[in-house]
């Protein structure tokens, strides 16, 4: 009896001590860390999800859209939810790919990290973004899933706008693509542990990443309440997303597939061309009315992922790098378009315009002859025909004649470079500033950049000037030979100016290089007003309601330092080019009597490959207002491919044809759009 009695004791001061331990306990829960715990709960039961507001679409200076928005069914997946499941959610990855008739594993693939060694397709964004995995999505599938929740926790399907592109590859690298925002940017953003609905992209290249955040918009906010299970139970709290402005472009869509395919035939014409850019400028206002580069591609590429293949192609030497725009970043010797610089740094420098200058077949330049096209001697000439007629060696005589007065070798303290600096107050040598990313800044081989190449450079030329190289020995000792001894005087003297290196930048040869868009921007100043604008794409910014939001100025960057005079003389010359000079047969049968073109051909040497090809024109010559710069890399001769190519694209915007064909003229009467396109609150566009 005693014994029991014992046991109940026992078993009473435990039952006491737990329920004395349990009050603590609760007190602790409820009075000491209340408040938190409420917060935690709170936490628990609701989510804010950032819902992104539409983008906004680009349109073309008639309000034609460049890049518009499409609205698709979209299933996606939250790669932390089911990376929290039993076999990281494989079991749920296996009933999706049966229902979408995909394989398991092409999914597992489209949402894994993109990262060092991982090829496409894989998820360049946030890793707490829902992830898509197909935007072609019928309602039958989409239903399947909605419907049996519990079998697809982690998946959602809903509809989504993804970006749809009516010119296909038209514009392709001015217009830029989109791509899923990255842990590193969000966490920059407001509203960090909010959870994205649907994919929140940012633009990466082109208008879509200069005018990224008007076209984003403003995203909503949505608080939901949700199950253990993360289910959405209920909404608390909503606020509707802002939808993104319009942007308008000065890109006149006919006039940009003109250019497209005329660019396109200039390569089929030349069998080693390798790539191809062309620019049209509106004299007056400084917009950019087309901006073409091939070889291009779709856009579309990018939607819904892209593949390794895929990207790589877009990359490769061997496809000729697509996704970059030669005509804004790609650098090339100018040829002979180059001469408008020279002569004015000839006219700068005390040249008489009306003087009168002898065209040998070939000149001496220090010990070194330098010769015309073919050798071919032309007599003595006045500016204006050497011009037309492209003598080089008038050219090579002042660009000589400046070099010595420099001092030659033997600098002076303070050097003059008349042809440098002329270079320079036409735009070379830097960017135009154009509203795109990536803009490369061409070159100015002046005297400093020589003595910091050879900084640069020097230690590998002095030891290539011992070791030599052998890898080309064993497939082309001649070449060897040359560059061994080129890499001796580039380490004893590389720092210095040659006679031959002021030569060849007075014909646009050699070290010196430019973009067409920059030889587009020149020659507008040149045939203009004589003002060096900083080109643009954007036009304007409107809400879709069609209220205007921002007009996009053209800013005028400089001016060039020349007379009215001397200007109108250089334009007077370079108007008899397409009818009487170097690219007279690319012309011929062209209706001068209705609008005259002028120009300048350009045929640019390149060791180890053929010329590249160059036009830069203007139009009409009397009252210009287009500028048609085009380029053909390993084209050949400017008169044979170059020229041929721009008179498509101004037989394109006037309407000429051929006898016996018919066509409308792109922009009738010549004029591009001086007005913006109104938009109407409904979202149509009327002129």
């Amino acid at each position: 009896m005693s014994r029991t009695r014992g046991r109940l004791v026992v078993l009473q001061v435990l039952v006491v001590s737990m329920l004395a331990l349990l009050s603590v306990r609760l007190w602790q829960v409820q009075v000491v860390r209340g408040a938190e715990f409420v917060t935690a709960a709170t936490e628990t039961r609701t989510r804010d999800v950032v819902v992104p507001a539409v983008r906004g679409q680009i349109l073309d200076s008639a309000g034609r859209p460049l890049v518009r928005n499409r609205t698709r069914l979209v299933v996606s997946v939250d790669r932390t939810r089911l990376n929290r499941m039993e076999g990281n959610g494989q079991a749920v990855l296996q009933r999706l790919a049966t229902v979408l008739n995909r394989r398991p594993a092409d999914l597992r693939e489209r949402i894994r990290a993109c990262g060092p060694g991982v090829a496409r397709p894989c998820w360049p964004g946030s890793p707490y973004q829902p992830i898509p995995i197909d935007d072609r999505v019928t309602t039958r599938e989409a239903l399947q899933i909605l419907e049996r929740q519990e079998e697809f926790p982690g998946v959602t399907a809903e509809v989504q706008a993804v970006r749809e592109y009516p010119g296909s590859s038209a514009a392709a690298q001015a217009l830029g693509y989109l791509q899923p925002i990255t842990q590193e940017e969000l966490e920059k953003r407001e509203g960090l542990r909010a959870v994205t609905s649907g994919v929140d992209l940012m633009g990466r290249d082109g208008l879509e990443s200069v005018y990224d955040g008007p076209l984003r918009g403003v995203p909503g906010m949505r608080r939901v309440q949700v199950d253990r299970l993360g289910k959405v139970i209920g909404v608390e709290r909503q606020v509707p997303p802002r939808s993104g402005d319009t942007l308008i472009t000065s890109i006149d869509s006919k006039v940009q597939a003109i250019t497209e395919k005329a660019l396109a035939e200039a390569m089929k014409s030349a069998p080693r061309a390798d790539g191809a850019a062309a620019v049209v400028l509106d004299v007056r206002s400084g917009r950019v009315i087309a901006l073409a580069s091939a070889p291009t591609y779709d856009p579309k590429i990018w939607t819904g992922g892209i593949s390794e293949r895929e990207y790589q192609r877009l990359l490769s030497d061997k496809s000729g790098k697509p996704l970059v725009s030669r005509a804004i970043k790609g650098q090339f010797a100018p040829g002979s378009t180059f001469k408008v610089s020279s002569v004015s740094a000839m006219l700068n420098d005390g040249y008489p315009l009306h003087g009168k200058y002898d065209c040998p077949g070939s000149f001496m330049v220090g010990s070194r002859p330098f010769n015309n096209f073919h050798g071919i001697g032309m007599g003595t000439l006045d500016l204006h025909t050497a011009l037309v007629k492209s003598c080089d060696t008038i050219f090579y005589r002042a660009a000589y004649e400046q070099w010595l007065r420099d001092g030659g070798l033997n600098p002076k303290r303070k050097t003059k470079e008349p042809m440098a600096n002329m270079a320079r107050a036409f735009g070379f040598g830097r960017p135009t500033g154009i509203d795109l990313p990536g803009e490369s800044a061409g070159r100015i081989p002046d005297r400093a950049w020589k003595k910091e190449l050879w900084s640069a450079t020097k230690d590998n030329n002095c030891r290539r000037s011992k070791s030599g190289y052998p890898e080309v020995a064993k497939t082309d000792p001649a070449r060897a030979s040359f560059l061994k001894q080129l890499a001796y005087e580039n380490c004893l003297e590389g720092f210095q100016l040659r006679p031959g290196d002021a030569a060849n930048f007075s014909i646009g040869q050699g070290d010196v290089l430019v973009t067409p868009l920059q030889l587009a921007a020149a020659y507008a100043a040149l045939v203009g007003d004589g003002k060096l604008r900083s080109p643009r794409v954007g036009w304007a910014l409107v809400r879709p309601d069609g209220t205007k939001v921002k007009e996009i100025k053209v800013p005028v960057v400089g001016k060039l330092p020349l007379s009215p005079k001397e200007r109108a003389y250089i334009k007077a010359a370079l108007s008899e080019v397409a009818s009487d000079g170097t690219a007279a047969g690319a012309f011929a049968g062209f209706p001068m009597d209705r609008v005259k073109v002028g120009g300048k051909t350009g045929t640019a040497e390149v060791y180890g490959k053929a010329d590249t090809s160059w036009f830069a024109s203007f139009a009409p010559t009397d009252k210009p207002r287009f500028v048609i710069v085009a380029m053909v890399s390993q084209g050949g001769m400017g008169g044979e491919t170059a020229a041929p190519a721009v008179r498509k694209i101004y037989e394109g915007i006037y309407g000429f044809a051929p006898a016996g064909k018919s066509i409308s003229a792109a922009l009738p009467g010549g004029r591009p759009a001086t007005e913006l396109p109104v938009i109407k609150r409904d979202g149509t566009v009327s002129r």
